[in-house]
């Protein structure tokens, strides 16, 4: 009896320590009206400089309403890989063919010549490939790294990540760049359409089917929400407002929190993530909810649960202790099995050299993955609360990519449970998991802006 007792003393400790994990709604809806204010600066012209929440103006303005049709191309560079697609729109028809091409790490560090000439001869030889060598294709281009647009093709780089440093690319334009790159080689007939970051594309692509589509979000290795703002309200908005009432703006909104505003919520396990990062006190929502960070959280937790006593007999392992080796997939894993099932939980222990693990601490294991994405889902979904409260569309449906929202089990439910509590009495939503977001997107922001043109 006394070491059930001690089981049982030691679960409970686990639950009350595990509540700096749960967002009370006092802390959800103080951390609502901060993130509301932040996006207020972020869209101000007098504010947006010192703005965390960017806001950044995409100069996208219209939305596909199904008359889109012909042949575009997209390009989506966002990592050491990138994709060349060739989609074909028709009446209720969408054909897309694809090819994934490497970036060696030579061109990754040399100049932003060689780069965008690599990407323009793929094209050339993509273009052979598929039989439009010689067809005058419009190409949307998806470009994932930090970017200040100044017009729909117009975007400037601001600081290059993932591992790139091509020199002559960061503070130029980096549609002119690609310009440049097809005009010297002078065999390919490109018009590039429009740049465009994930997001957008998100929005773009669950708007072709769905016209209701006004929210596009990335919970993935990243996190980050664009939106459709009224064009009045972006004073950063460099053209005639009064042209088109709606624009689409890149909130960039995984940097909330970089001055203090979620002090209220942070965790031992938040500091440590941080403090070990490459882009310490930088993208503090992010870290708290996107799939680069999630498994690295709970691997924090059980480290310093076991170093206390509470999990694993006191007994950790090698594995458990090194960094980056609790990877977000095993939360979905561990969040998969049946209630009082540990099988995947029995697994993923096992990997790590823990396979003395009790019932009981496979039980705790579970709590401690539940109250991590649990959390995540729930700051996703004051966020997303928040643009929905802001648009006071009677009826809006929400865009959603990503590997976090995609596999993990519960998240698409805890996410629709948490705004239905926080949104306007009187306003429905709907959730609804983009196809290929970064493709299909580009494409369609090229195909919108031709209908337009």
């Amino acid at each position: 009896m006394a070491a059930d007792d001690g089981v049982l003393r030691e679960q409970d400790i686990i639950r009350e320590r595990c509540k700096d994990l749960i967002l009370t709604d006092e802390v959800i809806a103080e951390l609502m009206r901060r993130i509301a204010r932040d996006v207020e600066k972020g869209l101000g012209k007098d504010t947006h400089k010192e703005a965390v929440i960017k806001c950044f103006i995409t100069y996208v303005q219209d939305l596909p309403n199904g008359t889109e049709r012909g042949e575009f191309l997209a390009l989506d560079l966002g990592g050491t890989n990138f994709r060349v697609l060739l989609i074909h729109l028709g009446q209720n028809h969408f054909d897309m063919q694809s090819k994934i091409y490497a970036i060696p790490q030579s061109i990754m560090i040399g100049s932003g010549e060689q780069l965008f000439d690599h990407i323009a001869e793929c094209l050339a030889n993509f273009m052979k490939e598929h039989d439009v060598y010689s067809h005058k294709l419009p190409l949307g281009f998806t470009f994932s790294f930090p970017l200040q647009q100044l017009g729909l093709t117009k975007g400037l780089l601001e600081t290059w990540t993932k591992g790139f440093k091509c020199s002559g690319v960061v503070g130029n334009d980096v549609v002119q760049l690609l310009k440049d790159a097809i005009k010297r080689r002078g065999d390919i007939q490109i018009q590039v359409c429009a740049i465009l970051n994930d997001t957008t594309g998100t929005l773009m692509s669950c708007a072709w089917k769905n016209h209701n589509c006004r929210i596009g979000l990335i919970v993935g290795t990243g996190c980050n929400v664009c939106y459709v703002e009224k064009t009045e309200n972006c004073e950063l908005f460099d053209g005639d407002v009064n042209a088109k009432p709606d624009c689409i703006v890149n909130t960039e909104w995984g940097a909330f929190g970089s001055d203090g505003s979620l002090d209220i919520v942070i965790t031992e396990y938040d500091r440590e993530i941080d403090e070990n990062s490459i882009n310490a006190g930088k993208q503090l929502f992010e870290k708290m909810i996107s799939g680069m960070y999630m498994g690295e959280l709970v691997r924090l937790a059980l480290v310093r649960f076991t170093k206390d006593k509470l999990l694993f007999g006191g007994q950790g392992s090698d594995f458990l202790f090194k960094r980056g080796n609790f990877f977000t997939k095993f939360v979905s894993e561990i969040e998969s099995d049946k209630r009082g099932s540990f099988i995947n939980c029995r697994e993923v222990l096992g990997e790590l050299g823990l396979a003395h693990a009790t019932e009981q601490d496979c039980a705790n294991v579970r709590y401690i993955c539940e109250c991590v994405s649990r959390r995540a889902a729930h700051l996703v979904s004051a966020g997303i609360a928040v643009l929905i409260n802001k648009m006071k569309e009677p009826s809006l449906t929400v865009g959603v990519d990503g590997s976090v929202y995609r596999f993990h089990p519960h998240f698409h439910d805890l996410m629709v449970e948490k705004i239905k509590q926080l949104i306007l009495p009187g306003i429905k939503f709907d959730l609804m998991l983009s196809e290929d977001g970064s493709g299909r997107g580009a494409a369609l922001v090229a195909a919108v802006a031709c209908r337009e043109n």
